[in-house]
């Protein structure tokens, strides 16, 4: 059987670090650069705060000028960190209760990385697929036949094969929603996010 993920398996060891003393101006140049939804603010090597999307937007909503606001301002703290090899699952669900997208991972000797939602996701979709069975013994779907008639596309009575609703654009695994965060049972692609069905309906 397959061991469980762990957080060294899906972290990501590349992260943009900042200090408090930047501008949320510059952070967010270098946000974009590196095509990232968030910095590590560092002070040293010791994680001090997180700057977020949520953070950037938060400010301009408050009218405040990113140009002159420092990170040490804007930045969430505490930093919730992680160790390498905590399971994924604890991880995520850690994410879902504390309402979080990102987590540092530090071991003994500092900063290993972040974890992000994203990572989460994917990994839960990597690992789904590779414990799916095949199903090559089912028979073939007859694609025409359900074409012309859409109502021919339902389960048959005594036939255990079920089509995905909406055209079959729901995650089957477990995850975090993109939208508001919680940890959902079932995924749905909308608009090019992963969300829950509440978040969906919306």
């Amino acid at each position: 059987m397959e061991s469980e993920l762990s957080v060294r398996d899906v972290l990501t060891s590349d992260y943009v670090g900042v200090s408090e003393s930047d501008t949320v101006r510059e952070v967010v140049r270098l946000m974009r650069e590196e095509r990232t939804s968030c910095a590590l603010v560092v002070r040293g090597a010791e994680p001090v705060g997180i700057v977020t999307e949520w953070d950037v937007l938060g400010l301009v909503a408050d009218d405040r000028d990113p140009s002159t606001t420092t990170v040490g301002d804007a930045m969430t703290t505490p930093v919730i960190t992680v160790g390498p090899d905590r399971s994924l699952t604890d991880v995520a669900t850690t994410m879902a209760r504390q309402n979080i997208r990102n987590v540092v991972v530090e071991a003994a000797d500092g900063i290993v990385g972040l974890v992000t939602q994203r990572d989460v996701i994917a990994a839960a979709g990597s690992f789904q697929a590779t414990m799916t069975p095949s199903r090559s013994s089912e028979p073939p779907v007859d694609r025409d036949r359900d074409a012309a008639d859409p109502a021919a596309a339902r389960t048959t009575e005594g036939d255990d094969t079920q089509l995905l609703p909406n055209g079959g654009d729901e995650y089957t695994t477990q995850g975090i929603c993109e939208a508001c965060g919680s940890l959902a049972d079932a995924l749905w692609d909308a608009n090019g996010q992963l969300v829950c069905t509440d978040c969906r309906t919306v």
